[in-house]
Parts: C-alpha cells; sequence; structure tokens
C-alpha cells in the first residue's frame, strides 16, 4: 500500500477544519435558540401572571435547556478556536448527548398531551424546540463533528450524577411543598411510590444506556487517531483517519 501524499492529507485536514469551523457556528447558533426558546417562556409567562421563578427552573427540561446554552457556545468557541475538544469538555458533551435525548423521549412518550392544570397553553416553538429539534441537533452534532477525544466509561457515572441528584432534590423538595414538576413523580398518583420507582430506575437505565451509547460512538471516532488517546497528551493538528472521512 503506497504512503498517503502529504497534500492530499493536508487537503483532508483542512477540509476536517472546515467542518469543525461550521459545526461551531451551529452550535453558537443552537445555543441562541434555546436560549431565545427560554426566554419567549418566561415572557409569555409573565405576561398573563402565571411566571413561578421555583416552579419553572424546577423542569428538569428548563435545567438541562440552560446547561445546553452554556455546553453548545463554549463547544462552538472551542470549535473555532481549537483543533480539537478537551477530554473534560468531550465528557461533559456526552452527558448533554443523553439528557437530550432522554427530555425528547420522556416528553413526546409521557407528557405531550398533558395539559398544564391551570389550561395555560404557551407559544409552541419554544416546546418544539426544547424536547425535539435541539435534542435531534446535539445526537446529530456529537454524530459528525470531528476533533474531539477519546473518552472512557467513567462518563458514565458522570452522565448518572446530575439526574439523580436531580430526581433526589425534586423528590425532597416535593414532599415539603407538595408540588412536583411532573406527574409520573407525584407519590398520590394512580401509580403510587412504586410509580415512582419504576419511572426514576427506568429514565436512569436510559440516561445510562444513552451515555454507553455516546461513548461508544466516541471510541469509534478516535479510534487510530494519533495524540487523543484519552485527552492525557496535549491537543494538536487534526490526524486524518479513514473513520473521520465517512
Amino acid at each position: 500500500m503506497s504512503a498517503p501524499s502529504p497534500l492530499g492529507e493536508k487537503a483532508a485536514t483542512a477540509r476536517l477544519s472546515t467542518l469543525r469551523h461550521i459545526a461551531g457556528v451551529l452550535s453558537i447558533i443552537a445555543a441562541a435558540v434555546v436560549l431565545g426558546a427560554l426566554i419567549t417562556q418566561i415572557t409569555d409567562q409573565i405576561s398573563v401572571g402565571r411566571f413561578e421563578p421555583t416552579h419553572y427552573f424546577a423542569f428538569f427540561t428548563i435545567q438541562t435547556a440552560m446547561i445546553n446554552i452554556v455546553v453548545l457556545f463554549v463547544g462552538g468557541v472551542m470549535a473555532l478556536r481549537l483543533e480539537r475538544d478537551t477530554q473534560l469538555y468531550t465528557a461533559i458533551r456526552a452527558c448533554v448527548f443523553s439528557y437530550a435525548l432522554v427530555t425528547a423521549v420522556v416528553y413526546n412518550l409521557l407528557l405531550r398531551d398533558v395539559p398544564n392544570a391551570d389550561g395555560y397553553v404557551g407559544p409552541m416553538w419554544p416546546n418544539e424546540s426544547l424536547h425535539v429539534w435541539i435534542p435531534i441537533y446535539i445526537a446529530v452534532d456529537w454524530l459528525l463533528t470531528p476533533g474531539r477525544v477519546r473518552i472512557g466509561w467513567s462518563t458514565l457515572l458522570l452522565a448518572a450524577s446530575f439526574p439523580l441528584t436531580w430526581v433526589a432534590i425534586t423528590l425532597t423538595r416535593g414532599h415539603l411543598t407538595g408540588w412536583y414538576p411532573y406527574p409520573f413523580l407525584e407519590p398520590d398518583g394512580p401509580n403510587g411510590v412504586m410509580g415512582i420507582v419504576i419511572y426514576v430506575v427506568g429514565i436512569a437505565a436510559l440516561i445510562i444506556s444513552l451515555a454507553a451509547l455516546a461513548v461508544i460512538i466516541n471510541r469509534a471516532h478516535t479510534r487510530g487517531v494519533r495524540g487523543v488517546g484519552h485527552g492525557r497528551r496535549n491537543t494538536g493538528e487534526i490526524a486524518v483517519v479513514r473513520s473521520d472521512l465517512r
């Protein structure tokens, strides 16, 4: 087999760099869309006199949306300025992948047709953006954007830590105040406490499974890439391998 042409490798590296820059711009735009969705929801609820910050910001969707704003914006800037992401960012980005898909699945299977108790119907585009289009973008971006380093299986623990902490705080708060952000977390609901256990275990298993999928995808992307090992070496020029060019 003949050695790869330095000129061809340089052209391929330039192509990957261009793709990374495009992904960076798209990530910044996506962060702006999420921010715009939250602002739209908040201002609309304020206009009808139903905005309650302690309730609004307690929802898992809203908290992960705020995480998405930071992660997408930082990732976009990183893609524009650096040839490769850091290992910490890549691990957090894998967690965001799992949260986004879980948010989409839970909303569309369990919550889409559940009306607000007070009959309030807000603008549609923020809901669709947060629960459908942004999760799709986050998933596609994880699949296609080059320039990430390899992450380890410890990412699964990182991915599980936030939602489990959220559940513990939410159930404790609900026990003290009587308010729960989602019907399936209410102990006095039709499914009782056992229903809560089933839902929480099921969602936790889904998050961990999706985080594992994110790690598998990441390892397939970084197989054979020089200098990315497990993120312990300095990042440098994007190494061109066959998997980058599919």
